[in-house]
């Protein structure tokens, strides 16, 4: 897929797929540098596959189990203002209810009390705990649940204590753990206070305060925050957390793009699930907008291929047949950047500040910075058509 997507970002987009589960329809986009009119291109099914036939060759896109194109439901259909650029079709598939669970690699959803876990920095795999048996495993309070307390009581805060884990403990906020320090810490985290500067709703006035980083010895990655003395707070975008196995040993390294981009997305599918919200502000520590996403869907599966792989130039050997690129599942999320200085963008912005829209998404600076661009590099491999709605831009994210 990475050879894909980097072609995509250079070269126009030949064939792109967009399958609704729920709908049991399809959008297919083929370039006009691919094929030229829509009786150029014949679709077909085999098995597991959808098959598209060009000029240019045929081209082979894997779909998941139990996903299947439903023979003769292929049609053509108005392009719009792409007309110039794209040929656009409509089609209809099959979905065969599954009745296995598909596994979870979302560290929020798979830990467990009694299990032993081990945890490793995302950066450069290095252990950076002692292996863990937790005894409770309990969920913090809504990430914004201290702005609102004064609605529920008629005296000063009674929460106004923080909560922090006992040794055998492990909270759960949105997007970091809590834990407790253990002597292998001093080996492996190092802590630096560092300033944060952070508005006051008050007066508007900025004020400074400091902040303990935690990073990890070995590579520098910042990890999360020490927040109390003997508890570490870490983010679930720089930690790995995995079941202790026996004798396994952790993959050497993992893509930081693509597991940041399935860490987000798993975890805004479950903040969608269980508080019924679809709307999400990315800010970073000091409370600072830095993104703004609205999920449109999760139940998505697409397959883009640039021009350049589409039929012989792709292949010296089979000339006429493309790699077989595999459809993934993804969410389908609009996105406005807050840094975008727009009029347009600013009114997006203001009317969710001002409408309180958004469920509050707090990530380290560096990572909200991390995530923009793997959201960008996705808007830039979809078609012209696709990549923007009303006045946000369309992004997706890999499950």
């Amino acid at each position: 897929m990475a050879d894909f997507e980097k072609a995509s970002r250079t070269h126009g987009v030949g064939v792109f797929l967009e399958l609704r589960k729920r709908l049991q329809s399809g959008l297919l986009i083929v370039g006009k540098d691919v094929a030229r009119k829509p009786a150029d291109v014949v679709v077909s099914g085999e098995y597991s596959s959808l098959l598209v036939f060009t000029p240019r060759g045929e081209l082979s896109l894997t779909l998941p189990a139990g996903v299947t194109f439903e023979p003769g439901s292929c049609f053509p259909t108005p392009a719009g203002e792409s007309c110039g650029e794209e040929l656009h079709f409509r089609l209809r598939i099959n979905v065969k209810p599954s009745t296995e669970e598909e596994a979870s690699d979302n560290v929020m959803e798979t830990l467990r009390a009694n299990e032993t876990y081990c945890f490793h920095c995302q950066g450069c795999m290095t252990r950076l705990l002692e292996d863990r048996v937790f005894k409770r495993v309990l969920p913090l309070p809504n990430g914004n649940w201290n702005s609102i307390v004064d609605d529920w009581c008629c005296h000063p805060d009674p929460f106004a204590k923080k909560l922090l884990p006992r040794a055998e403990d492990c909270l759960l906020g949105d997007t970091f753990l809590l834990l407790a320090r253990d002597s292998s810490c001093e080996h492996t985290l190092t802590v630096e206070e560092a300033p944060v500067e952070s508005e006051d709703g008050q007066d508007s006035k900025k004020s400074c305060r400091r902040v303990a980083l935690v990073s990890c010895k070995s590579c520098s990655s910042v990890l999360g925050e020490a927040v109390a003395p003997g508890t570490v707070k870490l983010y679930i975008t720089q930690v790995v957390v995995e079941r202790a196995e026996g004798d396994r040993e952790p993959e050497t390294s993992l893509n930081r793009s693509l597991f940041l981009e399935k860490t987000i997305a798993a975890r805004l599918l479950g903040l969608s699930s269980s508080m019924s919200t679809f709307h999400f502000s990315v800010q970073t520590p000091d409370g600072k907008t830095f993104l703004l996403l609205w999920l449109l869907n999760s139940d998505s599966i697409t397959a883009s291929v640039p021009e350049t792989c589409v039929g012989g130039e792709s292949s010296v050997d089979s000339p006429s047949h493309s790699p077989s690129p595999t459809a993934a599942t993804v969410l389908k999320l609009l996105y406005t950047s807050c840094s975008d200085t727009s009029t347009q963008h600013r009114d997006i912005a203001d009317s969710w500040e001002a409408n309180a829209i958004g469920h509050a998404v707090v990530l380290p600076l560096k990572v909200c910075e991390e995530l923009l661009q793997v959201i960008e590099d996705s808007n830039s491999t979809l078609p012209a058509s696709m990549r923007r709605m009303r006045s946000y831009e369309v992004s997706y994210l890999r499950l």
